[in-house]
Formats: C-alpha cells, structure tokens, sequence
C-alpha cells in the first residue's frame, strides 16, 4: 500500500492524542494508494478496544463515497502493545476484508510504530507500506 509520510504523521498524531484509550479512523484512497485519513471517534472510548458508531460510520463512508474514493484502510491504536493484530482485531475484521489494517503502537514513549495488515479468514499478513 502506498501511503504517504503526512497521513501516517496524523494516525500518530490521533493516537497521542487519543491516549491511553485506542483511537481509530479510516483512510480513502483508490487502487492501493491512500489518500485520505478521516478521523473517528472511539465508541468504546477504551484502551482495550475501539469501534466506530454507526452514524458516524456512515458519514464517514458518505464523504468517501462523494469523494469517488474508497476504504482502504482501517486504522487503530494499541497504546500498550505492539503493532499487531489482537485476537479481538482480527474478529473485528471479517466485515472488511479488503481493507488494510494500519495499527500505530505507542508501547513505547516517543517511537511510535505504525504497521499494515491484511487479515481475511483469521489469517494475518503483513503488508508492506510503500511511503513517500
């Protein structure tokens, strides 16, 4: 996945933020390449978990969908673990599993992690970000 430097600045940048709960958002773009970071708000307002409220979800796929882009990437902090799939993630990804899974790991003050994932039947592959 092409990503720029700038959007992965603004899901650290949500993530400090959002501490010690878990952040999240979506990122649009189109053929891999993302273009757009839409912040959301955590429903869960947890550090263990993160959901997005329906309302908000649809506005958010609504300015996608206008914007003649699409989800391609789901993004959530882990403010205690590393940037990798929980259990818990990967159950919360068999309704999109064409979505890259960003995960931004603040387990360590001040060198924050951010990795990709694709995870499709329980199955969980590291997916290259390409930054520019």
């Amino acid at each position: 996945m092409k990503i720029g430097q700038t959007l992965l600045n603004q899901m650290i940048e949500h993530a400090e933020e959002d501490a010690p709960n878990e952040c999240c958002g979506l990122v649009s773009g189109n053929d891999g390449e993302a273009r757009v970071v839409f912040r959301a708000t955590n429903a869960e307002a947890s550090p263990f978990r993160y959901s997005i409220a329906p309302s908000e979800q649809l506005d958010l796929m609504n300015k996608i969908d206008e914007m003649g882009e699409e989800v391609v990437a789901i993004y959530h902090s882990h403010t205690r673990t590393p940037a990798y799939p929980s259990q818990t993630d990967i159950n919360l990804a068999s309704g999109w599993p064409d979505a890259v899974y960003l995960i931004v790991s603040l387990e360590r003050p001040g060198e924050p992690v951010v990795k990709g994932f694709s995870i499709r039947d329980g199955a969980v592959e590291d997916v290259v970000l390409q930054t520019a």
